[in-house]
């Protein structure tokens, strides 16, 4: 009932009982005396009982105000933030209950903001400190080191992270970062066990993904940070067990030192960033230290890959092709498309100079699409005018390995009408060697349609000839390195004979690429090989230059 007391209800409570002590003592004292002194002796035991009664009660209920108003202050100090303080002792005396009740409570609410802090500032996959909780400690120790101390930030960014992911997947790829983070704690662990702790202990962070940095607070100098990044990549290097597989993930490492190339925390990790692009972009597997040339290397990367973009939206690329000529027929077996990139202010731009960067920004799965586009189109113009030339183009890894790769090649060849019989594709012997089961069924797949598919660059890597044996694949194109001895040399021509021969022996036709001189040719000829591409047979050529070359101006190689 609202507004009712605790007090109150002892004072009713008191009433009740002294009216049933009345009404009790009248009916015991009926018949033996008179109406008036059995009343007058009824009230009186009525009066004592209520008394008795109200004074139980009120100590009672003094006990329990006491509690429940320690129980209240204690509540709105957790409103507050205490959760540490414990239960008072008369909450728990007086009820029990209500004590357990809040025990448990606030237990609950420890536990819940303790796991809301860790996901907040801790990296649940390696229970590393996240960005935030990185930058706040590093930002805090750089306000406080002396104005004498030398410091360095290390980005540490894994090598083959993603090819375990793409393989194993995300659980194992989590298995392998939380490994990745132990090697790096050991490595600190060793540094401050060889007395760098100091007033600021070295910290770990996992920023995103495969990237991690580390801060070391104390260090002698440039050298010093360059050593404790070659410990990172030892550890790296070593061999990972993970789930039966044996992996070796590896690193870039770029470094910043503290205060020469920044004083504040987001100027170290630019500059630190800036290295470790510079490591990957050298071979990777390596630290790099930051140099204002790099910075400069790195903008003028940025600059290009802005033009890239800029290419693709304003349609500056354009095909040139690249015939390749049976050695027996003298036929024009495979023009290879080639990009061009015509740059407004710089001119034409050959692959050389700008596929690397497409490669690492992704803008090569865009391009990808552009020379697929155009190729299709290119296809099915000619065969509207009677001309059955298949056309080859470059396959990148970065394309392949997306999963609706072969679906959007087929969409544009039949967007534009070409038939799949006249388009070749090539990937790398790297590639080749790599990829998995998915894209080897797409590629058996694809060519059951008509397609060819070659691999490009042949012997410029490992090769697995009993892999080779089982892919579904047309030509190999032997890489220009691997020829260019043959007219000269005699190894060079017995090894060229020997590939030749075991390619033959695995029912694939052979392409050597990049042939210069007639005495190159002369030699292939003699020892197998069935096509050659290069300068000696024609340069790269736009449209119109092509076919009036392929009508008019055919070389005689074959006889």
């Amino acid at each position: 009932m609202e507004g009712v007391s605790l007090k109150s209800r002892a004072i009713a409570f008191a009433i009740c009982v002294g009216a049933g002590a009345f009404i009790l003592s009248v009916l015991a004292g009926a018949g033996t005396a008179s109406h008036a002194d059995n009343a007058a002796n009824a009230l009186i035991v009525a009066i004592i009982c209520a008394v008795m009664s109200w004074a139980s009660a009120d100590q009672a209920l003094s006990a329990v105000a006491d509690a429940v108003d320690s129980a209240i202050k204690r509540l709105a100090a957790a409103a507050h933030g205490d959760f540490e303080t414990p239960t008072p002792e008369e909450v728990r005396a007086c009820l029990p209950e209500l004590a357990d009740s809040m025990d448990a409570l606030f237990l609950e609410t420890r536990s819940t903001f303790d796991s809301i802090h860790n996901l907040a500032m801790f990296d649940p996959v390696t229970s590393l400190a996240n960005r935030t909780n990185f930058r706040r400690d590093v930002e805090r120790a750089l306000g406080e080191l002396p104005s004498e101390s030398t410091s360095a930030l290390l980005f540490v960014d894994l090598d083959n992270f993603k090819a375990v992911n793409d393989t194993l997947g995300h659980a194992q790829g989590d298995h392998l970062l939380a490994k990745v983070a132990n090697r790096l704690r050991a490595v600190l662990a060793a540094e401050r066990h060889a007395g760098r702790e100091g007033r600021f202990p070295g910290m770990i962070g996992r920023l995103a993904g495969d990237e991690f940095t580390m801060f070391l607070p104390d260090i002698a100098g440039p050298d010093d940070a360059r050593r404790v990044a070659q410990r990172i990549l030892y550890a790296l290097n070593e061999d990972i067990e993970l789930s039966g597989h044996t992996i070796r993930v590896g690193a870039s490492i770029g470094v910043a030192i503290y205060p020469e190339h920044g004083r504040s925390l987001t100027t170290l990790m630019k500059a630190a960033d800036v290295a470790m692009y510079h490591a990957k972009a050298n071979g990777r597997a390596q630290a790099q230290l930051y140099t204002d040339a790099l910075a400069d290397a790195l903008s003028e990367r940025l600059r290009m890959e802005q033009d890239l973009r800029q290419a693709l939206t304003h349609a500056h690329f354009r095909l040139a092709f690249q015939p390749q000529i049976a050695l027996t027929s003298n036929e024009i077996t495979t023009a290879e498309a080639l990009l061009r990139w015509e740059h407004p202010e710089d001119g034409t731009r050959m692959p050389g100079e700008f596929i690397d960067i497409a490669e690492e920004s992704a803008l090569i799965v865009e391009i990808g699409d552009w020379v697929i586009d155009a190729v299709a189109a290119t296809i099915a113009r000619w065969d509207r005018f009677g001309i059955q030339q298949r056309l080859a183009i470059n396959i990148s890894p970065r394309q392949i390995e997306q999963h609706d790769f072969f679906s959007r090649l087929r969409e544009r060849m039949e967007h534009h009408g070409a038939p799949a019989r006249l388009l070749e594709l090539e990937i790398t012997e790297g590639l080749a060697m790599t990829c998995g089961d998915a894209v080897f069924h797409e590629m058996a797949a694809f060519r059951k349609d008509g397609a060819m598919i070659s691999i490009d660059d042949f012997g410029t890597g490992y090769s697995n000839f009993s892999r080779l044996r089982d892919m579904p694949i047309d030509r190999v194109k032997l890489d220009r390195s691997m020829i260019a001895d043959i007219a000269v040399s005699d190894q060079a021509r017995a090894i060229i004979h020997a590939v030749i021969e075991l390619i033959h022996g695995l029912g694939h036709k052979v392409v050597a690429e990049g042939v210069e001189t007639r005495e190159q040719v002369d030699v292939l000829k003699v020892i197998g090989c069935d096509a050659v591409q290069g300068y000696v047979i024609a340069p790269p050529m736009d449209e119109h230059e092509f076919l009036d070359w392929a009508r008019v101006e055919r070389p005689a190689l074959a006889g």
